[in-house]
C-alpha cells in the first residue's frame, strides 16, 4: 500500500476519534506548555493527526491524496522506501516550529491540522511540475500561478494575525517542501527553470 494512503488513513482515523474524544484531542494537539514543561515533544508531530472539523480534514487529505501519490516515488527514489515518511514528518515539525517558539510562553495557544505538511507536499510538486493544472474550487489554474497567489494570501493573512488559521505554518511548510527537495536533488532547479521557460499551452 502506498505510504501516502497509510498517512491519510491514520490521519482520518485519529481525527475522527478526536472529534468525539476531547481528552484524545488535548493529548495530541500542539499546546506549548506541554512541550515546554512536560517535554512532550511528540506533539510537534501528533498535532498533524487531529483536525478542527470534517471540512478541515477533508481538504487537507484531498490535497495529500492527489499530490502525495505523485511525490512519493520521487522521495523513495532518493531516500529509499521510507523517503516520503521522512519528508512528511520533517514538514510537520518544521512548519509548526516557528509558531511554537513564538508562543511557547502562551498557555492559550493551540494548533492542529496537517496543513503545513500538506503545503510542503504541494509546493514540492509545483517545483517539479509548475505548469500542471490545479483546480481551485471550480477554477483551473496553472500550478505556478496558484503558488504565487497562495503565498501572497498567506503572507497577507499572517501579517493581519486574525482568524484561527495558522498561515505561518502554511508558509514554513511551503518553504520546507521546496528547500528539502532542492537539497535532496539540486537538478530540480534547472528542471524547474526549464519548465518555466517552456509553458504548456492549455495546461
Amino acid at each position: 500500500m502506498p505510504i501516502t494512503l497509510i498517512i491519510l488513513a491514520l490521519t482520518c482515523i485519529v481525527s475522527y476519534l478526536a472529534f468525539n474524544n476531547g481528552k484524545l484531542l488535548d493529548d495530541l494537539i500542539l499546546w506549548p506548555p506541554a512541550i515546554q514543561r512536560r517535554r512532550e515533544y511528540y506533539r510537534l508531530i501528533t498535532y498533524g493527526l487531529v483536525h478542527a472539523d470534517f471540512s478541515h480534514l477533508f481538504f487537507n487529505m484531498l490535497t495529500l491524496y492527489f499530490f502525495g501519490r505523485v511525490m512519493e516515488p520521487f522521495y523513495a527514489q532518493q531516500l529509499g522506501s521510507l523517503g516520503f515518511v521522512l519528508f512528511y514528518l520533517g514538514a510537520l515539525v518544521v512548519s509548526i516550529l516557528p509558531s511554537y517558539l513564538k508562543n511557547r510562553g502562551n498557555s492559550r495557544y493551540r494548533s492542529l491540522g496537517a496543513s503545513g505538511a500538506v503545503s510542503a507536499v504541494l509546493f514540492a510538486y509545483i517545483l517539479l511540475s509548475p505548469w500542471s493544472r490545479i483546480i481551485v474550487f471550480v477554477l483551473p489554474l496553472p500550478a505556478i500561478l496558484y503558488a504565487v497567489l497562495y503565498l501572497a494570501y498567506s503572507v497577507m493573512m499572517d501579517r493581519r494575525g486574525d482568524g484561527n488559521v495558522n498561515h505561518s505554518a502554511h508558509l514554513w511548510g511551503a518553504g520546507y517542501g521546496v528547500l528539502f527537495t532542492v537539497l535532496l536533488n539540486p537538478a530540480v532547479i534547472p528542471h524547474f527553470l526549464n519548465q518555466l521557460a517552456n509553458p504548456r499551452l492549455g495546461f
